[in-house]
């Protein structure tokens, strides 16, 4: 089978839907590629590109429009162009059935398989790989800081200069989706303070791994919609987000928009009162404005200069980056032909019974099949509820805290131990009672902090204090070469001369074994 990628028609559209890279394993699945001349130029994909990759340029729409079997496209296609759709023939795209019901006729008296690559059912994980309105989102999030920086008149990030201190920019996002999140990161990067909202709690933690800082609504209200989407939210939620928004909009110099419903007109969270609360300069990024805007005073397409503030509508925020945006449309499509043709003779199979083929499918050989029913999501599995804990009996000499001695023996253990210290006390000589008192408060110090730590502490604990510990080292360097300040003074004995070695030979080990495990473990937590 012939895929047909025509060139896009609508103004100031610069996407293509395939690139020269992906026409090369779309030839591998078997199936032949013909691409109208022309159609990736404004992305910077030249014919020779194409022929070089294996399609076949075809001079006009017209003729591709009749040969192709499949037409990949990224907008939806204009009357004109459903006229020119072969009959019977398969067409993959964006094609909004919500929004555009006549259309949807006219493609159904073709007879026609239409593939809405915006009717994916995002839910299903093994979608995401064909997921267009992520890819899109995710550009067109990017770039809306892009045009807000554009038109802002000072630095995003903030400066110290010789004519003085320079403030960072106050960056409000208004939707924490892929888009939202796109713009939170593009912001922060470029060095602005960012703050973000969404009606649903869950994006918090989002927003502040990307360096924003999340504003919550003063108002407890789930507003998860399914499908990464957000929900109509009640009256009250709404009141007490405007409210929330005002305070922002008057706080910020750049208000990026991304709220959007599916099937429904885009909310309205931008009035002109809080328009005209905003400094002068400031720059309203409307990226709902095709679907109406988030922004009272959005003109969509435009951007336009009202009370002092820039609101800019652009519908086309994706196509200004048009080689970057058309690659990642082309993968999606990639992957769905994948998904079609998995025999990879070039030859694709509708699959109804795939829930993600399902969701995709608006139209089989001209019976409109939208909406879809849910997917079949897996049940989670319940939780089961935990087993009461058998006590564990503890382990004889373990570490950690553990069950208090018993009374006898504890007794014995203290009886035992006077009665060796009374015996040193009777017969050890002063110099030796001094050493003594040093090592038991040591072993007291040593029992305290080494003995009481939980076990899967030791590493790092250990590591430290075995470095530390080689205080000893001096002990036995002393005791192999005392200071001879008397007369009387002579060298130790050969017994106290081989301990002092002995114990120095461990202690050398015990010092560069202490300090090359506290060097790998710190390097675990290095980049």
């Amino acid at each position: 089978m012939q895929i047909g990628v025509p060139a896009e028609t609508m103004p100031d559209e610069k996407r293509v839907a395939t690139v020269p890279a992906v026409v090369e394993k779309l030839v591998k699945l078997g199936f032949s590629v013909a691409v109208q001349s022309g159609a990736g130029e404004a992305a910077n994909f030249p014919d020779d590109a194409y022929r070089a990759a294996g399609a076949e340029v075809v001079p006009d729409a017209a003729t591709l429009w009749q040969r192709a079997d499949i037409v990949f496209k990224v907008r939806p296609p204009s009357p004109a162009e459903v006229g020119l759709l072969r009959e019977g023939g398969m067409l993959v795209g964006f094609i909004w059935p919500a929004q555009n019901p006549e259309l949807m006729q006219q493609l159904a008296a073709r007879k026609a398989t239409v593939l809405a690559i915006d009717a994916l059912p995002r839910q299903l994980s093994r979608a995401q790989k064909m997921d267009a309105l992520t890819s899109m989102a995710g550009v067109s999030g990017y770039r809306a800081v892009i045009e807000a920086a554009n038109a802002f008149g000072r630095f995003f990030n903030g400066q110290i200069t010789a004519a003085g201190k320079i403030p960072p920019a106050k960056v409000f996002i208004a939707g924490a989706g892929v888009a939202g999140l796109a713009a939170i990161g593009t912001a922060a990067n470029l060095g602005a303070i960012v703050h973000a909202n969404d009606t649903r709690a869950e994006v918090a933690d989002q927003v502040k791994s990307l360096g924003g800082e999340f504003v919550k609504v003063d108002y407890e209200e789930e507003g998860s919609g399914g499908g990464g989407y957000a929900k109509v939210m009640s009256e009250g939620f709404q009141q007490a987000q405007r409210a929330m928004y005002a305070q922002q909009a008057k706080d910020a110099d750049i208000v990026v928009t991304t709220a959007l419903i599916p099937g429904k007109p885009a909310p309205r969270l931008i009035t002109a009162e809080m328009v005209r609360t905003m400094r002068p300069g400031s720059v309203i990024v409307d990226m709902a404005a095709e679907q109406g805007g988030n922004c009272e005073l959005t003109e969509p397409g435009r951007a336009v200069v009202k009370h002092g503030v820039t609101i800019i509508g652009y519908t086309d925020l994706a196509s200004r980056l048009a080689t970057q945006s058309s690659t990642l449309y082309a993968t999606n499509l990639l992957r769905l032909a994948e998904e079609l043709c998995k025999a990879k003779d070039g030859v694709v199979n509708v699959n109804m019974d795939d829930d993600a083929i399902r969701g995709l499918t608006v139209i089989k050989d001209g019976a409109i099949t939208w909406p879809a029913p849910p997917p079949k999501l897996p049940a989670a599995a319940p939780q089961a509820r935990p087993a009461a804990a058998a006590p564990v009996a503890p382990k004889a000499g373990s570490h950690g805290p553990g069950e208090p001695m018993a009374g006898k023996s504890l007794a014995i253990v203290f009886g035992v131990g006077a009665l060796l210290f009374l015996l040193v006390g009777l017969f050890a000589p002063a110099s030796f009672l001094a050493h003594f008192t040093v090592f038991v408060l040591a072993c007291f110090v040593g029992y305290m902090v080494i003995w009481n730590v939980t076990p899967s502490l030791h590493t790092p604990l250990m590591s430290v204090t075995n470095a530390i510990s080689s205080i000893i080292a001096i002990g036995a360097l002393i005791q192999v070469a005392p200071p001879l300040t008397g007369s009387g003074a002579s060298r130790p004995a050969q017994l106290i001369l081989g301990l002092a070695v002995f114990a120095l030979a461990l202690t050398a080990v015990n010092m560069f074994g202490g300090f090359a495990v506290t060097r790998r473990m710190l390097a675990m937590f290095r980049k």
